[in-house]
């Protein structure tokens, strides 16, 4: 299988100069956790997510209506490509301890493929089971 027949190919992304709560806002409205940061030319520049959000708006007590998505983003940003397997995308994100990855053709955005298209499908439980333990197993239990 095939990232292309998992990924969700209606992606929603935000520019890099728009205003931290713009993103904030779409993350909200659309009920998501990332949003590819894309230049006009729909090339990846990074991702956001509502941690980035928390870690370098709010905790540090940012004015979201001034700070730019570019200071709060993600770069450096793991991709996948449409054509990559499955197993070797859940692998990418268990090693890279990411619970999304942008799928990226030709340097632009075609789709995102998260960690719930992996455990939604059938085939995938296991890809999506050991992907989830690794990239959970930072996480101290008490």
């Amino acid at each position: 299988m095939k990232v292309y027949d998992l990924m969700c190919d209606h992606v929603i992304s935000v520019g890099a100069d728009e205003p931290v709560t713009a993103a904030a806002r779409i993350l909200k409205q659309q009920n998501i956790g990332a949003l590819p940061v894309c230049g006009k030319d729909g090339r990846l520049q990074g991702i956001v997510t509502d941690r980035d959000i928390v870690l370098r708006c709010v905790a540090p007590a940012a004015d979201p209506d001034t700070l730019t998505v570019r200071d709060v983003m993600t770069r450096g940003v793991v991709t996948v490509s449409p054509y990559d397997d499955i197993a070797a995308a859940a692998r990418l994100m268990a090693s890279s301890q990411v619970r999304r990855l942008p799928v990226c053709q030709d340097g632009a955005v075609v789709g995102m493929l998260a960690l719930g298209d992996l455990a939604q499908n059938g085939s995938c439980d296991m890809e999506a089971a050991n992907a989830l333990s690794d990239i959970s197993s930072n996480i101290r239990r008490r």
